[in-house]
Parts: C-alpha cells; sequence; structure tokens
C-alpha cells in the first residue's frame, strides 16, 4: 500500500493521490495484458502477407499463451519474496521489449519468439497486478477495484479484435505492438512514482530463490501445454510427437516434486494444495477455464454458420457476456457478506451449469437474440463465481503468502483454458467427422465461410458440434459446484489482520 509520512488531512489527501495514481497504473498494465491476447487475431492475414510462414503462425497466440501461463507461479513467488514494485516493474520492462521487438521482427520465427519475450512480461503482469489489488484496499473495498480490472478486461475483449483490425488495414500491423509502449511507459512512470511498499520486517535469513524449480516449472508446463496446444492440429493424438511430449512432461512432473521437496523456497509449495480452501478455489477455477473455452472459442463458428451472422454480428453475440460479468462481479459483494464466499459461488457457478445445459436446446437454426440472451446471463453467473473465489482465497493468506495463492489460482484457470481447447476441439471435431463422413472439422468449416453460405448438412453438423461442446461446459460447471460443495469450508477462514 502506498506509504505517507505527513500527517493530517494532508496526508490523507496524498495517500489517496498515491493509490489513485497506483491503481490507474494497475488498470493500463492490465489492459496491456489483456489486449496482447485478443489484438493480434485479426491482423494475421496481414502480418502472414509480410512475413510469411503461414503453417506455424498459430505459435503467435499458443507461445504467448505459453509464457504467461507457465511464469505464474515463478512471478508469484518471487513477488513473496522480493516485494511486488519490483516484479511488476520488471515484468512491465519485458512486457515492452517484447513489443518493441515484435514491431522489428523481420520473419514469422523471430516474431514468434519475440510474442514469447512478451508473455513472459505478461505472466507477471496478469499475476501481481491482482496480488497488488488486494493488497492496496481491506476486504471490504476489494470489490471496487477488481471490478475496474475486469471491466478493463472486458473492454480489452471486446475492442482488441477491432483496433487491430484496423491498424492492419490503415496503417501497419506493427503498430499493433507499437501501441504497447506509450501505454507501457505510462504505467512504468505511475508505478515507479506512486507506489511505495510499506517496509516490512526483514527476514531472520536471506531469501533463496528457487531457481531450479522456477526452471522445471517452465520446462514441465512448457512441454505439456505445447502437447495440448498442438495435439490434434500439428500432429495426432496417438503420434509419436505427442506421445513423445506427453511423456517427458510427466517425467518432469515427477523431477518438479522431488526439486521442490528438496527447495527451502519453493516455487509451488505444498501448502498450496494442502489447504481445504486454496485446492478447491484453484480446482474450481480451472473448471471455469475449461468452461469458457465452449463461448469464446465455438459460439462465434456457431454464429456465422448456423445463424449466418456476419463476423461483426457474431462477435457482439459473444461480447454480451462481457457487460454482465463485470457488473455482476460488482454487486457480488452484496451477496457474499450476506451468505459467504462459498455459497455466493455455488450460487453463481450452478446457475451457469443450467444456463449451458439450455444451450444445446435452442432451436434450430434459431435467432441470434437468443445465445445472446443466455450469454448476458452466463455473464452475470460467471461473476457471481469468479470473483468471491479470489477476493476470499486471498483474504485466508497474509501478505507473505498473497502472491503464491493468487498465482496458483491464475495458472490454475489458464491451465483449464489450455485444457479446454484440446479437448473440445477434439469433441467438435469427432461430432462433425461423423455427421460429415470424416469430410470435415472445424477449421475446414470455418474456412468455409469465407466463400459463402454453408450447405444445410454442414450447418446441422455444426450446430451439433457445438451443442456438444456446450454439454461439456456445463458438465465442466458441475464439477466447480461439486468440487465448492464437498471440499470448500462452508466459511473460508479469512485473516482479520491479513498483514495489509
Amino acid at each position: 500500500m502506498p506509504a505517507v509520512t505527513e500527517d493530517g488531512p494532508a496526508a490523507a489527501r496524498a495517500g489517496a493521490r498515491n493509490r489513485r495514481a497506483v491503481v490507474a497504473s494497475l488498470m493500463l498494465c492490465m489492459g496491456l495484458a489483456a489486449l496482447d491476447s485478443t489484438i493480434v487475431s485479426t491482423a494475421v492475414p496481414q502480418i502472414v502477407g509480410d512475413l510469411g510462414g503461414f503453417s506455424v503462425f498459430s505459435w503467435l497466440f499458443s507461445g504467448y499463451l505459453l509464457a504467461v501461463t507457465v511464469t505464474l507461479p515463478v512471478y508469484g513467488k518471487l513477488s513473496d519474496t522480493f516485494g511486488r514494485k519490483p516484479v511488476l516493474i520488471a515484468g512491465c520492462v519485458l512486457f515492452l521489449l517484447g513489443s518493441l521487438l515484435c514491431a522489428l521482427a523481420w520473419n514469422m520465427a523471430a516474431l514468434i519468439a519475440f510474442r514469447v519475450v512478451q508473455g513472459l512480461g505478461g505472466g507477471a503482469l496478469q499475476g501481481t497486478v491482482q496480488t497488488l489489488a488486494a493488497d492496496l484496499y481491506p476486504l471490504k473495498q476489494r470489490p471496487k477495484i477488481q471490478a475496474k480490472l475486469s471491466t478493463v478486461w472486458a473492454t480489452s475483449a471486446i475492442t482488441g479484435p477491432a483496433i487491430g483490425g484496423l491498424l492492419a488495414s490503415y496503417a501497419d500491423w506493427r503498430w499493433i505492438f507499437l501501441i504497447n509502449l506509450p501505454l507501457g511507459v505510462v504505467a512504468l512512470w505511475l508505478l515507479v512514482r506512486h507506489l511505495h511498499e510499506p517496509e516490512r520486517a526483514a527476514p531472520a535469513r536471506r531469501p533463496r530463490v528457487d531457481w531450479a524449480g522456477a526452471l522445471t516449472v517452465f520446462a514441465c508446463g512448457g512441454v505439456l501445454l505445447t502437447a495440448l496446444v498442438q495435439g490434434g492440429v500439428a500432429w495426432p493424438w496417438l503420434s509419436a510427437p505427442s506421445t513423445a511430449l506427453f511423456g517427458t512432461g510427466l517425467a518432469l512432473i515427477g523431477v518438479l516434486v522431488l526439486v521442490e521437496r528438496r527447495a527451502a523456497e519453493p516455487i509451488i509449495p505444498g501448502w498450496v494444495w494442502r489447504r481445504r480452501t486454496i485446492a478447491a478455489v484453484n480446482l474450481a477455477l480451472g473448471a471455469l477455464g475449461l468452461l469458457m473455452v465452449a463461448p469464446t472459442v465455438f459460439l462465434p463458428t456457431y454464429a456465422q454458420s448456423v445463424l449466418g451472422l456476419t463476423p461483426v454480428a457474431a462477435g457482439f453475440v459473444l461480447s454480451v457476456w462481457t457487460l454482465s460479468w463485470p457488473v455482476s462481479a460488482a454487486l457480488s459483494q452484496h451477496v457474499y457478506r450476506r451468505i459467504g464466499f462459498r455459497s455466493t459461488a455455488m450460487l453463481g457457478i450452478g446457475t451457469a451449469t443450467l444456463i449451458l445445459f439450455a444451450f444445446p436446446f435452442l432451436p434450430y437454426p434459431g435467432a441470434a437474440w437468443q445465445p445472446a440472451v443466455l450469454m448476458l446471463l452466463l455473464g452475470g453467473a460467471l461473476g457471481l463465481f469468479q470473483l468471491p473465489l479470489l477476493i476470499g482465497v486471498q483474504s485466508t493468506v497474509d501478505w507473505a503468502e498473497r502472491g503464491t495463492t493468487t498465482a496458483s489460482v491464475l495458472f490454475c484457470r489458464q491451465t483449464g483454458q489450455t485444457v479446454g481447447a484440446a479437448l473440445f476441439g477434439a469433441v467438435a471435431n469427432g461430432v462433425l467427422a461423423s455427421r460429415l463422413g470424416g469430410a470435415g472439422d472445424l477449421d475446414s468449416v470455418t474456412a468455409s465461410l469465407e466463400s459463402g453460405a454453408p450447405a444445410e448438412h454442414v450447418r446441422r453438423a455444426v450446430a451439433e458440434a457445438v451443442h456438444a461442446v456446450y454439454f461439456g461446459a456445463a458438465c465442466a460447471a458441475a464439477l466447480a459446484f461439486l468440487v465448492l460443495l464437498f471440499m470448500a469450508p462452508r466459511r473460508f477462514p479469512v485473516l482479520t489482520n491479513p498483514g495489509d
């Protein structure tokens, strides 16, 4: 929390100004991380046309995602050891360096490598911003800052593709990365000038960084996530590359367990999974990442091929849930103060389960307002689910454990999204293959949209495939409900003085 050395009303005003400036920097950092996960998508044709490398362009997204995901636990532990400010500043600098290098890329291989550098910084931005948000505000005020961050994320998700398309069409695709620089410099200036973390008691011994554990986490996560991202896409699931990657990943898990057991200050401490509350929240939000794949990945294809909408209209059908999610999250405090974090989250995910189960019962072909209404309701339900769990679990630990706890939650959610993309992609392609006699998969159907309206039998096949995916997402939501019901304590053990 920003430190104030003055006394009286002037000190209060200075402290308030400092905190507002820090919040502005956190929102800028969150906006940078959120924007770069979506802004590149609409500029792919221009990038490929300039640099080539069509066969590997998917790694522009996969490389960034992998780097963000596997570094989250590392940055969480580092922020608990050395403080939030140096970690966030280092992550911001690394992210901006990656952005500058991306703008200077001379071929697709270089651009992919520099996107990984961006992701290495993006992991620090995502995890440390969420941790600092909890540091800045006491429990009663945390929904305000979290609602602001949710709004930033939602706005970036909506505007990212549009900004990317405009820059690629009317300027140059390199500006997609260059616009990060002025925003990032402002965020850095605000952090350096206004973020003053309170001094804490010096540890009894010098902190030791578990670099062996960090490297093992990076290697293990990178191998397994690569297997999930590329399996069924670059090579068949039962092929030699998939088998080799999964086998290597499992072996590295064993190495990681051994390294972390021997480490004095492990990157992934055992208490993250031994404490019921944290373990339950990790699993529940992992299931959230899993189910989010259904609307974000498959709904646009459904809207275009089944409902016959344009890409812009299909994007609107998807974007409505980003309107209700932040509003619901901001209002969730009035619910969990009455019935508790666990019950509020169960109410949200239980409602989401019913909404996801309702999707396969939509009429065929139906009207655009029908899935839009379901998405609006789904965003409201998930706002009641996610934010109480995040605020609740952060409130069960003190300052020295909050970074690690927050990072573990975000890591599980990101991993759930990766697993969901692989799992539901396989489900959708399997349904399409059975309905089309093995003559197509989701990628070929998506490509056919550019050449005109798909045939009736293709539209029905896509509808059935997406219905199957939504059914799977409903099962993931039901799993999250059961995890909270049987694993999470009725009342989260909130600390009365959590080291703020």
